[in-house]
């Protein structure tokens, strides 16, 4: 879904109709560089370099909050830039918000950092309250985007899931994933931006 965003994006921004816009000029450059890190993520990735994707996650993470706040800054204009802009960049950053989180956990994993199953409930619940935390700065800062919201919750009931039906297997960590998950849905649909205009999808 993110993946056919950024096409779409792509090719509107290119569009006779679209070129002078000052939004694209004040985000196009966040967007090309958004595009430009996820490359480099998947292959460190897929090398095993974990610590360097967490880096590169993190840039990653940094570019589309500034992206998304100079969107919420200057406002959307129809449907087509709360689909293709809000929406798209919106799941994008709660993606990358909760993979950031996940990432920074895999590298302390490969590291052989492997504590018992009560310290891992306690670490676990402490990284899903970042993610949290999370949820609440995106919700103060970039005005209630439901996009935002929608992919931070997708993953964090994909832990859920995980958590519940899968190994490692923890109740704990599975039930702290939902409450979050519920949290952050409840901040972005009762944020004053979002009950006033409705900005972000």
């Amino acid at each position: 879904m993110i993946y056919l965003g950024l096409a779409a994006y792509t090719a509107w921004q290119w569009l006779p109709s679209q070129t002078t816009r000052e939004v694209h000029r004040r985000v196009g450059w966040l967007a090309a560089a958004s595009m430009v890190l996820n490359a480099p993520w998947l292959l460190v990735t897929q090398q095993g370099w974990i610590w360097l994707s967490v880096g590169v996650i993190f840039a990653l993470a940094l570019v589309l909050g500034v992206l998304l706040r100079r969107l919420t800054m200057l406002g959307t204009e129809g449907l087509l830039d709360r689909v293709v802009l809000d929406g798209t960049f919106g799941l994008y950053l709660g993606w990358v918000a909760v993979a950031t989180c996940a990432n920074v956990t895999a590298a302390l994993v490969a590291d052989g950092v492997e504590p018992g199953p009560v310290v891992s409930d306690v670490a676990a619940v402490l990284v899903l309250a970042v993610v949290a935390a999370l949820g609440l700065v995106f919700a103060r800062r970039l005005g209630g985007r439901y996009a935002v919201a929608a992919a931070m919750g997708w993953g964090l009931a994909w832990i859920t899931v995980g958590r519940v039906t899968d190994e490692p297997e923890s109740l704990v960590t599975g039930v702290a994933a939902a409450v979050v998950a519920v949290l952050v849905l409840a901040l972005h649909g009762v944020s004053p931006h979002a009950r006033a205009h409705h900005p972000g999808l």
